[in-house]
């Protein structure tokens, strides 16, 4: 068995946008930064000027994986009073709104606390579609793998650079939609270095068998998306976009989702 994307709305996503001749714009925001509604209305600015996929990330007081931007953001939608069923609020509204692919990127504790079946369930009656969750790995979500199996819920899991040849089979076996493809070396290193660590990461999940792999090495403008879009199928931005919508609002959160998905037509050839 492979990666899927028979049935799933993200995977249809990523082909309709191979289809119109482009790779696929994946854009992160968090939820409830600067305030649940303007959070909301974001997500939504970010599926109309450009973005074929929403990955959204309720806060959490832990967030070891994410970058200063993002931890600042976070920080302030946790103080600003956000509670984790208003991710399914947020989802409920984007999704009405919008007829994008709405992914919750979320640490696995809070699925936990709240009861993995329930949050399927209410997940799905929001109109999500699926999760991305980057700190659980396939061999230990049995429970969310059956819960997303029973629901029809996207399961996206992270490979890295560092995981084995029997670590990629196992994730690609059990994601679908797309497998997170990041480089371990960070947003800091040299960019061609991190290029070269995610392309050799991509080949190695399509020999495994992966039919979409999606990468997110820090990418912040057109050319970068371009450059990852010549040999993965999406390219996932969120720092760049978290930063314009603190500087510049919904209007410069708008113009720079325009001229990232600028950057996702592909050459002819």
């Amino acid at each position: 068995m492979t990666s899927r994307a028979t049935g799933s709305r993200v995977g249809a996503a990523i082909e309709a946008a191979h289809a119109e001749g482009r790779g696929a714009f994946i854009g992160y925001l968090p939820l409830g930064f600067p305030d649940l509604q303007t959070s909301i209305d974001a997500a939504v600015t970010l599926a109309e000027n450009g973005a074929d996929i929403l990955e959204l990330g309720p806060p959490y007081s832990d967030p070891v994986m994410d970058g200063t931007v993002i931890q600042e953001a976070t920080q302030a939608a946790l103080a600003g009073g956000f509670r984790l069923r208003d991710t399914f609020t947020a989802v409920r509204e984007i999704t009405r709104r919008v007829d994008v692919p709405v992914l919750v990127m979320t640490y696995w504790n809070p699925v936990l606390q709240y009861g993995v079946d329930r949050y399927a369930d209410d997940l799905l009656a929001a109109g999500g579609a699926g999760l991305i969750t980057p700190d659980i790995t396939p061999e230990s979500a049995a429970e969310w793998i059956a819960a997303s199996e029973r629901t029809g819920l996207d399961r996206v899991f992270l490979a890295a650079p560092t995981s084995t040849d029997e670590r990629l089979e196992l994730i690609v076996r059990n994601s679908t939609g797309f497998v997170y493809t990041v480089s371990t070396m960070g947003i800091t290193g040299e960019r061609a270095e991190l290029d070269a660590a995610a392309r050799t990461l991509v080949g190695r999940l399509r020999g495994h068998g992966a039919e979409h792999a999606c990468v997110g090495i820090g990418i912040s403008n057109a050319e970068q998306v371009a450059g990852v879009l010549e040999y993965a199928d999406g390219a996932i931005v969120g720092t760049a976009l978290v930063r314009a919508l603190r500087d510049g609002g919904l209007d410069g959160l708008a113009e720079t989702a325009r001229a990232l998905a600028a950057g996702t037509a592909r050459s002819a050839n």
